[in-house]
């Protein structure tokens, strides 16, 4: 196992440079002038040259780029072209709030998932299982973002329970931090959990026709012991494979979210930086979310090998 992770660990640096690469050369054929964005449309072209040359835009791509994976190699992402701040505090400022609706929305959707998909499967063609298909059904189909809209106007406008939008930070006010983080993370969690739900009850029902699980009801053990200790623990290897896919995809996939709650995580930075042409914090954000998404993947295939011991990794 130890060097199987090692190699994993090892896969993860051609997988940033082909990913930074992209990134790169991407966002430097998109029309515009970074140069012209900061000194603005009237400017004289000599000011403009002198900036470009002041930001090394003057110099060929592959230099640029060789250059700045040099730096990247040593921790240093850059500096913002907008307000001249270094990109990796930036990126370690915006991070931890992402990171927390993450985290919070995959734990709501793990407690509503897990428990409503296991009863679901064991209970099929009841009422319960029926309600739980057609929930699932509704959350599959429905828009996180139209989702979002609705939350906010429900308990926000209507009720008043929580704030619309807006964030506090966690070390200085944990009750505001919270409160603000309840709407965006029911967003997340009630749609993530649809998918988790249909997953964990597709997988369950095929592993209770297994043989195996016939022969552990026959032997007269406990329909508590055969479901959950026998039928359970092999039915959670592709739940947690789609569990793995919805972590890495929020990571970077928190863009409308924080921006419909105003959360400063680093989908809201990604897309500021967008609009402003700010190459360099594009390109750090990615390479940070593409780091962790490798990570993510990592943990989940080591967690194959302890759910099912037939899986060694030679």
């Amino acid at each position: 196992m130890s060097g199987y992770v090692a190699r994993r660990v090892g896969q993860l640096v051609p997988v940033l440079l082909i990913v930074s690469a992209v990134v790169f050369f991407v966002f430097r054929i998109i029309p515009g002038d970074m140069a012209v964005m900061r000194l603005g449309q009237n400017a004289d072209p000599e000011s403009i040259t002198a900036m470009r040359k002041l930001l090394g835009l003057d110099r060929p791509l592959y230099v640029q780029y060789v250059e700045w994976l040099g730096n990247a190699a040593r921790g240093d992402l850059g500096t913002s072209y907008i307000n001249e701040q270094s990109v990796t505090s930036l990126v370690l400022q915006t991070f931890p709030a992402t990171l927390e609706l993450a985290v919070l929305g995959m734990l709501l959707a793990l407690v509503l998932s897990v428990p409503v998909g296991i009863l679901a499967a064991l209970r099929r063609g009841s009422w319960l299982d029926h309600i739980a298909r057609v929930m699932a059904l509704i959350g599959f189909c429905m828009p996180r973002y139209w989702l979002a809209v609705l939350l906010i106007s429900l308990l926000a406008v209507q009720v008043g329970w929580l704030p619309p939008a807006g964030y506090a930070d966690l070390s200085t006010d944990p009750a505001g931090n919270l409160r603000h983080a309840a709407l965006p993370v029911l967003s997340l969690g009630l749609t993530i959990a649809a998918v988790q739900m249909r997953f964990l009850r597709s997988s369950l029902l095929d592993v209770l026709g297994q043989d195996y699980v016939r022969t552990a009801r026959a032997k007269g053990l406990p329909p508590r012991t055969v479901s959950l200790r026998h039928a359970l623990k092999n039915a959670l290897i592709p739940f947690v494979t789609v569990v793995g896919l919805e972590m890495g995809s929020l990571l970077g996939g928190l863009v409308v979210v924080e921006q419909i709650f105003s959360w400063p995580g680093i989908g809201w930075l990604m897309i500021n930086s967008i609009t402003q042409r700010d190459y360099a914090v594009v390109q750090g954000s990615v390479l940070l979310i593409a780091a962790g998404v490798v990570v993510i993947n990592l943990v989940v295939d080591v967690l194959y090998g302890y759910l099912d011991p037939r899986i060694r990794y030679a």
